[in-house]
């Protein structure tokens, strides 16, 4: 199998085409990046931002070069030595006309050769929540008009953008009735009558899109009803969404696949085994899979590994300081208290999920398990399954046709257990012997698979997009896949985590930003940075909050932003303040930071909502973070800047740290786009904004101060010397042992160092954790050595300044002399 030594994460769209990626391609080179890992790169919905709203998955989008720009990039990789791995989309496509597919559902329903390539309930109408008010009203408001498409001249249905076409049959009767004159199109468009009965007689029937959670038919991927989900399980769905795929693998221009959204799917195992008959034991696969604490993929599938997410939990023991964590805790209670209880803030954002916002989903469980088992009250199995879901731990299970492994048991017996204390018995039993696979028929396996593929959504929604953007202890943690409330384990936690990851996914990617993470890698890190001087940062806080106490709003529901609100609100602007502010485009961060705002506060759900806006709070909230970056606010801003200037120093030694720790450790370095300088993104669409190229030819070790300048140029020279070397020796990091390293000493708690071996082929990684960067001078390590084991009783030389080190134990103070972190390296 091909393995890379490293991946370089594109987002194609926008001002990203394939050749403005085949410009960066010798700047990569040099870097040492082994394959370019590219976002989704077939035909997606008219101004796609992302690629994962997929019209056709056997076309690449003309939109970012189609074919022929496709060619042009291949080639060029294929020259400079580098590999490709695509990002494909099996879960879901776009439920949009401009989808062939879904254009032809909609025109003949049930009678469709796609009708089930989709996950529809073909036991009522197929919903479209379209409309931005009851159909009543649209109606009345006439925004529902007849037209010719000027391209095919089929008869349209449009709404405003949307445009839908007629069942065959109902567009015969209004071509004879109108005869397709645009006159008396817009006459019968004007008619209520006709126009409902027109409606009536369409295999569709269009909803209010706040009706959606209650009333769609077809299975979406999470909230989002503009992807309606595909039935990967049929092989004939498998092989036409595949065929594209299929044939740039065979090509050679694709060596590898990352799989979005594997939980998605009604039996992941099988898919991912047809996959792998289908592009040979060669090529490279990864999943997208959210693992939880203590939880590993499952070791029958064929793939390499996850994209990563666990290793930026993986980091959160190291770079958060547990005392720090406390006191930071403490001021968070008082502060908000009503957000502070973390586990009932989360069963409150798992009930909100079950009940309202995936209503519709619950339903149809719960009317499935009534077709199985009528006697039993139907109120008990919505409770019972409701209370099932919030007491899930993970995401989900993968029992589909056979029993359920042994891992599974274990995770659905908790979960039953502590369902029980709430939900009724003999129902809650009923569903266990389900989810077990003791009950077998269709309706059972079709009640077991969409349990499976709901219990994924319900947690994600819940924790990533709801609880994380309520509980704001320390945001920095609120990571995907993290866990917020987990007590900052230590270095010899970390050191377990690495050896498991050596055991179970030696080859899974090692991610510190990516397109879903919460924040950039560089802003995470500095916001670690506030647990290890708390009472500086919380005492700031407290001064600001008074500072600009005359920027909130008295709202009748309350003032805005509220304190639980500010006090995220602080720590998002610490973690993107620049620098030199007076360097920067003021208005842009300003708008930057306030969409962040109001995105944060929709997805609290708390006093506005995606599906119910709460105009006034909202446009107080954002007013107030705009008012943080104002020039004029002059007060705020000096106290701010020099309370934060140890953070920000604080937050570039912890940023080197893990760079060397990912560059390192198992695992193979990701790395995102525009992150091998410095990654201060928010959330998405932030961070996806365009990238400029960032990338210097840095022959020489850049001398070290605390500035963004010279702390970006020493990351990639770190990237540069590190991949380098793993393109030279890719074994040592691929199979080479993980070997924790003894530090003792006065500062030795401050301190991670460990040794990737295999034979006479060694690489040592020490860097600094828990250090503030105003400690760092040069007695600060005396007294403080590391330990080399025998089997590398060698010469060994720093990649990062050339400097040499005899066998033997290793002083601290004089390996750390001029640059905060290093990288020894051994034989070969």
């Amino acid at each position: 199998m091909t393995i890379p030594n490293s991946t370089y994460r594109l987002q194609f769209r926008g001002e990203t085409t394939f050749d403005r990626a085949s410009e960066m391609i010798p700047s990569l080179k040099n870097l040492g990046i082994s394959h370019v890992y590219a976002s989704p790169i077939f035909t997606a919905t008219n101004g796609s931002t992302h690629g994962y709203d997929v019209t056709n998955a056997n076309e690449i989008d003309p939109a970012i070069g189609g074919r022929k720009g496709f060619d042009r990039f291949s080639a060029k990789l294929q020259r400079a030595g580098l590999g490709l791995i695509l990002d494909i989309v099996p879960n879901h496509m776009a439920a949009s006309p401009e989808n062939a597919w879904w254009s032809d559902v909609l025109r003949s329903g049930r009678q469709s050769p796609y009708a089930h390539h989709f996950d529809i309930d073909w036991s009522r109408k197929l919903t479209l929540p379209q409309l931005g008010k009851p159909l009543e009203d649209v109606l009345a408001a006439g925004e529902l008009q007849l037209s010719m498409d000027p391209d095919d001249q089929d008869l349209l249905l449009t709404y405003f953008d949307n445009r839908f076409p007629l069942s065959a049959e109902s567009a015969q009767h209004v071509m004879d009735e109108t005869g397709g004159e645009q006159g008396q199109l817009q006459a019968f468009s004007a008619d209520i009558t006709r126009m409902k009965s027109l409606l009536d007689a369409q295999l569709w029937h269009l909803i209010h899109w706040k009706d959606a959670a209650r009333h769609l038919t077809y299975r979406r991927f999470f909230e989002v009803a503009g992807l309606v989900g595909l039935r990967m399980e049929d092989e004939r769905v498998f092989e036409e969404t595949h065929r594209l795929t299929f044939e740039l693998v065979r090509s050679g221009q694709v060596q590898g696949l990352r799989i979005d959204h594997i939980d998605g799917l009604a039996d992941p195992k099988t898919y991912l085994e047809r996959l792998r008959e289908a592009v040979g034991a060669d090529t490279f696969i990864v999943v997208e899979k959210i693992l939880g604490p203590d939880e590993v993929l499952p070791q029958d599938w064929p793939v390499s590994g996850t994209t990563g997410y666990e290793f930026i939990s993986a980091l959160a023991d190291l770079f958060v300081a547990s005392d720090g964590l406390d006191k930071i805790d403490d001021a968070y209670a008082r502060v908000a208290p009503d957000q502070a209880d973390y586990a009932a803030g989360l069963r409150k954002a798992k009930q909100s999920m079950v009940e309202r916002n995936f209503e519709g989903e619950v339903a149809r469980l719960a009317g499935l398990f009534s077709s199985i088992y009528p006697d039993i009250q139907k109120a008990d199995v919505l409770s019972a399954l409701q209370e099932l879901l919030i007491a899930f731990p993970v995401y989900r299970t993968y029992g589909h046709h056979d029993p359920l492994s042994g891992v599974d048991e274990t995770v659905l017996r908790t979960a039953i257990n502590d369902a029980r204390a709430k939900a009724p018995p003999d129902a809650l039993d009923t569903i266990d012997r389900l989810l077990r696979g003791d009950i077998v028929s269709k309706t059972a396996i079709e009640f077991r698979t969409r349990f499976q593929q709901l219990s994924g959504p319900v947690m994600a929604k819940a924790i990533e997009d709801t609880h994380f953007y309520r509980y704001n202890r320390l945001i920095a943690v609120n990571e995907v896949g993290g866990e917020p409330v987990a007590t900052a384990r230590g270095v010899a936690a970390f050191h377990e985590q690495m050896a498991e990851r050596l055991r179970h996914q030696p080859c899974g990617l090692s991610a510190t930003s990516t397109h879903d993470t919460k924040r950039g890698e560089d802003a995470r890190a500095r916001l670690y940075g506030l647990s290890q001087q708390p009472d500086a940062w919380i005492a700031g806080v407290s001064r600001w909050c008074s500072l600009n106490a005359g920027l909130r709003t008295n709202l009748p529901d309350g003032p805005a932003p509220e304190p639980n609100v500010e006090w995220m609100l602080y720590q998002t602007l610490a973690g993107i303040w620049p620098d030199a502010i007076e360097r920067e485009d003021r208005s842009a961060l300003m708008e930057r930071f306030a969409a962040y705002a109001v995105k944060a506060v929709r997805e609290a759900k708390m006093r506005t909502d995606w599906a119910d806006e709460n105009a006034a709070y909202e446009d107080a909230v954002a007013s107030y973070a705009k008012a943080l970056l104002t020039s004029d606010n002059r007060a705020f801003e000096k106290d701010f800047v020099q309370t934060l200037r140890p953070f920000t120093e604080t937050g570039y030694l912890i940023s080197l740290s893990q760079l060397l720790i990912k560059l390192t450790a198992p695992g193979i370095p990701d790395i995102y786009q525009g992150a091998e300088g410095l990654d201060f993104s928010m959330v998405d669409p932030d961070n996806r904004r365009p990238i400029a190229d960032r990338h210097s030819n840095v022959t020489e070790t850049p001398q070290f101060a605390w500035k963004d300048r010279e702390v970006a140029l020493l990351k990639q020279r770190v990237i540069q010397k590190a991949l380098r070397y793993r393109n030279e020796h890719p074994s040592l990091f691929r199979k080479g042992d993980y070997l924790p390293l003894k530090v003792s000493g006065r500062r030795a708690d401050n301190l991670v160092a460990f040794a990737r071996v295999l034979g006479e082929e060694a690489a040592i990684t020490v860097v600094p954790r828990l250090v503030d960067a105003s400690d760092m001078r040069a007695d600060f390590w005396d007294a403080t050595a590391i330990s080399i084991p025998a089997e590398i009783d060698r010469h060994l030389h720093d990649l990062l300044t050339g400097s040499s080190s005899a066998s033997g134990d290793i002083s601290a103070a004089r390996l750390l002399a001029d640059y905060p972190l290093a990288l020894l390296v051994a034989g070969g």
